[in-house]
């Protein structure tokens, strides 16, 4: 009897495509050559370009109304800014604003997964559920994390990654389905966040300097979020699911003490020790709730903001990653304890210590990354590549949807080099604003267009700040024979860049086509 040799399985074109892009990524420096390298060329062009007189001049918006800036690039190679940067060094580093949200998440939310209170909660509310599930929960809660701003941005991957470990998944790919929800659907929420506020205040003094008749508020782009909510949240699903799910394949962790635990995770079958864990969580959670109305219900309560609110800013919507921090280390100390898993003090301090282990690499990398996208910000070239660009835009003879949905295409390519969403509103929103209201197209439909090129490529900039923060996180759940890299990061989120831009594009212009509010009071055409 002849045995039948099994052939290889052979890859889709998909997976060849992002494989040789991964491949082409790692063949890149390691992150903290290659940031050193960024931040070296910055200085260098800085010296040429400020030698040339490189500079532009555009309408920009100001709390007195409009008016003429030029900006030019700044050389920093001259005494002055070096002798600033050797003064800064240390402070530029420890402000890069990753580090503090990265630590205190981690801290937090490894309480909880290593004592284990993530595999318990698991087990009970989604053994036998059908992957897809879980998939879109984790994306519909990264969508609303921008609740949190840019904590939400690191939460969602730390609980998908967490989630997907219990349930026997690659923990990669809850990752990156929390990282491309939370990320790439930045300007999705079923909520209001402190985003919404912060661009219509600019659109607002866009549309007071250049007296434009139309409502602005933060609540102006809400229906169009709301919708796109649950469509994000699908599309993350499917791509994760039907994508990257099967390129990533079988976890086998290389950390030895992980594996043990997966190991002992067994399977789907709650012992009587995590029931009464889970049971003291249950308790933790209702206490913590019930202080959290305390703080925030009454008139006047400590979370409110002077005049009441609580979103879309307040000490609460300020506060989110204080609060996520004692929610997981109350709730996960509550489990440890009653599950025995918890019977000092210093196995906390060991679960706290265990979740930087895995973000080390992460610090260091922080270091020339600082550096590159301080000095990238200093040297004005990201305000240069900004109004050349929308010059570049008004020179096309088109009007109406077709201008605006190439208006979305524009901001998604300056969102490549230019990641700060506010910086660029502030550039934009004088040009535009005003540009497509003598179209009749309203200036929230003009906000709404510049958030969905300023989101979907979130996930793909190679000047990211988040890149290290995923590079930090996937070491903890590195997989034998699997090398990680830029390339990694950046072939595992194209896929999710690519579709989210497509889909989310058309179905903007499909609602602009249908002439639907964005929001509460706001119509799509003036």
């Amino acid at each position: 009897m002849t045995q039948e040799i099994q052939k290889p399985k052979k890859r889709s074109k998909i997976e060849g495509f992002i494989k040789a892009v991964e491949r082409g990524g790692n063949k890149l420096p390691h992150p903290v050559t290659l940031f050193t390298i960024l931040a070296a060329l910055i200085l260098v062009l800085s010296f040429i370009f400020a030698k040339m007189g490189t500079s532009v001049t555009y309408m920009t918006v100001t709390a007195e109304g409009a008016k003429e800036t030029t900006v030019t690039v700044v050389n920093l190679l001259s005494k002055a800014q070096l002798q600033s940067f050797a003064i800064d060094f240390v402070n530029t580093y420890i402000r890069f604003f990753p580090i503090g949200i990265v630590v205190v998440m981690m801290l937090g939310v490894s309480i909880a997964e290593k004592a284990g209170l993530i595999t318990a909660v698991m087990k009970k509310l989604v053994a036998g559920a059908p992957p897809y599930l879980v998939t879109f929960i984790i994306a519909i809660v990264g969508i609303c994390a921008n609740l949190a701003s840019d904590a939400g941005i690191v939460f969602a991957p730390a609980i998908g990654g967490a989630v997907f470990f219990a349930l026997h998944r690659h923990p990669l790919a809850g990752m990156f389905a929390g990282y491309v929800a939370a990320y790439g659907g930045f300007s999705a929420n079923m909520l209001i966040a402190g985003t919404d506020a912060l661009l219509a205040g600019i659109t607002q003094s866009a549309v007071a300097s250049f007296h434009i008749e139309a409502p602005v508020h933060p609540l102006m782009n809400w229906y169009v979020m709301a919708g796109s909510s649950m469509m994000l949240a699908l599309i993350v699903t499917i791509v994760t699911e039907k994508i990257i799910t099967p390129i990533l394949g079988e976890f086998n962790p290389v950390d030895p003490e992980m594996k043990a635990q997966r190991i002992a995770q067994g399977e789907f079958t709650v012992t009587e020790s995590e029931m009464k864990g889970m049971k003291a969580a249950g308790l933790a959670t209702l206490a913590f709730i019930a202080v959290m109305a305390f703080l925030m219900v009454p008139e006047g309560a400590f979370f409110r903001a002077d005049n009441g609110d609580i979103l879309p800013r307040s000490p609460f919507t300020q506060s989110i990653l204080t609060i996520l921090f004692a929610f997981f280390a109350i709730v996960g100390i509550a489990y440890g304890k009653a599950a025995g898993t918890i019977k000092s003090g210093s196995d906390v301090a060991k679960y706290m210590q265990s979740g930087l282990v895995g973000v080390a690499g992460f610090l260091v990398v922080c270091l020339p990354a600082a550096m590159f996208v301080t000095w990238f910000g200093k040297s004005n070239m990201s305000i240069i590549l900004a109004v050349r660009g929308a010059q570049f835009l008004q020179s096309f003879n088109l009007d109406g949807i077709p201008l605006i949905l190439l208006f979305v295409l524009l901001c998604a390519l300056m969102n490549l080099f230019i990641t700060s969403g506010t910086t660029k509103w502030m550039i934009l929103a004088p040009i535009f604003v005003p540009m497509f209201a003598m179209m009749a197209i309203s200036p929230a439909a003009t906000q709404m267009a510049y958030r969905i090129g300023d989101s979907t490529t979130n996930i793909i900039s190679p000047v990211s700040a988040y890149i290290p923060v995923m590079l930090g996180m996937m070491e903890r759940y590195r997989s034998e024979g699997q090398e990680i890299g830029i390339g990694t990061v950046i072939s595992l989120t194209l896929p999710y860049s690519i579709v989210l831009f497509i889909s989310w594009t058309i179905f903007f212009g499909f609602w602009l086509y249908m002439g639907w509010p964005m929001g509460p009071g706001v119509s799509t055409f003036l």
